[in-house]
């Protein structure tokens, strides 16, 4: 089993002034999806501390997938995808098309969606967008697949020309 992490991007839900709706849900379906959510935040939209809690988690070594809600989109404090970018290794551009694409088949406005995607050291960050509808449209779109993602990550032998029933519920 994987272990991951949500955070939440939001300045209003970091301030007590709105409940926090897409971090909640999005912990729940990794969770059905076979991996243990063991650790949530919510932050402000000030990249400085996106990107300090994006390296806090990730250089803990304790989760393989790190999973953001909020701030993907045009607003000036929308700042969530140059964070990401700043703290990655490595950029993996198919997932975050593959989430645009998937919700282009529900809404145009799926192409205004600025997520990203990378890898630092042994975690993979996701950013989604910061309404559920959209986080949960994104995540369904890439959960299948990124099960055998982390399996390549973490350095274990890894079939690449067949698919995994195991791969995508999130165990190696």
């Amino acid at each position: 089993m994987y272990q991951a992490a949500v955070l939440t991007v939001s300045d209003r839900s970091f301030r007590g002034e709105r409940s926090d709706t897409a971090g909640p849900l999005v912990t729940k379906l990794l969770c059905n999806a076979g991996y243990a959510v063991i650790q949530t935040a919510v932050v402000p939209d000030e990249q400085a501390q996106i990107e300090k809690a994006l390296r806090t988690i990730a250089d803990a070594g304790t989760v393989q997938l790190l999973i953001t809600t909020g701030g993907t989109g045009f607003a000036p404090r929308d700042v969530t995808p140059e964070a990401t970018v700043a703290v990655c290794d490595r950029l993996t551009p198919g997932i975050p098309e593959a989430m645009r694409l998937a919700s282009l088949q529900i809404t145009p406005r799926a192409m205004l969606s600025r997520s990203q995607a990378g890898i630092r050291g042994g975690t993979l960050i996701i950013n989604l967008p910061g309404s559920p509808k959209a986080a949960r449209e994104n995540l369904e779109a890439v959960l299948p697949s990124l099960g055998h993602g982390l399996e390549m990550l973490s350095g274990k032998p890894a079939d690449c020309a067949r698919e995994s029933a195991q791969s995508s519920q999130g165990r190696p």
